[in-house]
């Protein structure tokens, strides 16, 4: 669905057609010409960029959350990740939120991950519920358990699912890890 608060080009758009205009209404009626009528293409353009910074969509908010997870992850800081977990989080793995957090404790209790990036993500909406896969790669630290073990680095995919909740923000109700170096994964797997 279109929604003109998740890009500002439509506006940007219009301003350049409202433009085009406005120069041919000066051309035809010069009697009429005003300094202030070459501002309203600005206006319109400037419309379309405030209306996208100042509401943020459903989109943004969940995008902003799965940021989040990620940089909490590559941070190491368990606490500020159990701020993005739904109280009701569960999934094939972990029955609760707590054990998740918990999980997270003990699995990043040293170095790990020196940084992940995302190389794709799609992200469905379907309000009050969200869901977002995500492919990237997750480098580890040198002295991590997993490079002296494994390798530097692994391919992932990922998939979130998120609830809106009733303050109308949005946090995550499960995590599921679909393919770790493009082979079938699950939270099972890992030892």
């Amino acid at each position: 669905m279109f929604d003109i608060f998740e890009q500002p080009w439509t506006l940007v758009g219009a301003a350049v057609i409202v433009m085009f205009v406005v120069f041919t209404i000066r051309s035809v009626f010069p009697e009429k010409r005003k300094p202030w009528q070459l501002g309203i293409p600005l206006v319109v353009a400037a419309l379309g960029f405030g209306l996208d910074m100042l509401v943020q969509t459903d989109l943004e908010k969940v995008n902003v959350v799965m940021d989040g997870v990620l940089k909490t992850v590559c941070e190491e800081d368990c606490d500020a990740l159990a701020e993005l977990i739904a109280e009701d989080y569960s999934d094939s793995y972990h029955s609760g939120k707590d054990q998740l957090i918990s999980r997270c404790r003990s699995r990043l209790s040293e170095p790990l991950i020196r940084k992940i990036k995302v190389t794709a993500d799609l992200v469905e909406m379907e309000t009050p519920s969200a869901s977002a896969t995500i492919f990237g790669v997750a480098h580890f630290e040198q002295e991590s358990y997993v490079a002296r073990d494994y390798r530097d680095f692994v391919l992932f995919k990922v998939q979130f699912y998120f609830e809106k909740q009733a303050d109308k923000s949005w946090l995550v109700s499960r995590i599921e890890i679909r393919e770790i170096d493009k082979q079938p994964f699950h939270w099972g797997s890992w030892r």
